[in-house]
């Protein structure tokens, strides 16, 4: 059975329900209808080849900038909504982006592998523990060589946005033991509807080597 083919699962369901709420009454207060700009930005200067997962896709629109770009794109998030709603964009722009409903600590259920994995406003959402999970599920779908990058809410004092990370926080589940090797961390912004002008954000890339 092919991603397109498997419906969501009980556990898919009940993790997305109350992110998929955020999207039922009008657009979630993270969307923006538009790319972020940062995304944007690390597009333009190359960081995304070959396959690319999308892993949290929300509505698609961080997506959809790079299958414009040319690029074979996949779309994952547990909110039902938001994955119809970017199947419905790649439709009427004419794009081959894919998106499923899927779980981000079972990225595996994809059969797939990517060559390049980005991550937008989700990393920040788990605890450490979860942050474990997820990035062994990263591993599932990346071989040696394939990069990831993450824009995620910085620890900045009064000016941080929700679930800040510190870079200690940040470090910890990307170890060289177990496969990781942080290239680069530097200061990015999250655009919100909550917060025009963006919030402290870390913009990083994560190359997968061998264990």
């Amino acid at each position: 059975m092919t991603p397109e083919d498997r419906p969501a699962t009980s556990h898919e369901r009940e993790a997305g329900r109350p992110w998929d709420e955020s999207y039922q009454d009008g657009p979630a207060p993270w969307d923006l209808g538009r790319p972020q700009p940062a995304i944007v930005e690390l597009a333009a200067e190359g960081a995304f080849r070959g396959r690319v997962l999308d892993a949290g896709c929300g509505t698609g629109e961080n997506a959809l900038h790079l299958a414009a770009a040319g690029l074979s794109i996949v779309g994952i998030d547990v909110a039902e909504t938001a994955v119809a709603q970017a199947q419905e964009k790649a439709r009427d722009r004419g794009l081959a982006a894919e998106f499923f409903v899927g779980d981000a600590f079972r990225l595996s259920d994809l059969d797939r592998t990517f060559d390049t994995v980005l991550d937008c406003g989700l990393f920040h959402t788990f605890d450490a523990r979860e942050r474990q999970a997820y990035v062994a599920s990263l591993a599932s779908v990346t071989g040696p060589g394939a990069m990831v990058h993450i824009l995620c809410f910085r620890d900045a004092g009064a000016e941080s946005g929700p679930h800040p990370v510190t870079r200690a926080e940040f470090e910890a589940p990307f170890h060289p033991e177990t496969g990781w090797r942080i290239e680069t961390m530097r200061d990015s912004r999250i655009v919100a509807r909550f917060a025009p002008d963006g919030l402290p954000a870390w913009l990083s890339t994560i190359r997968r080597v061998d264990a």
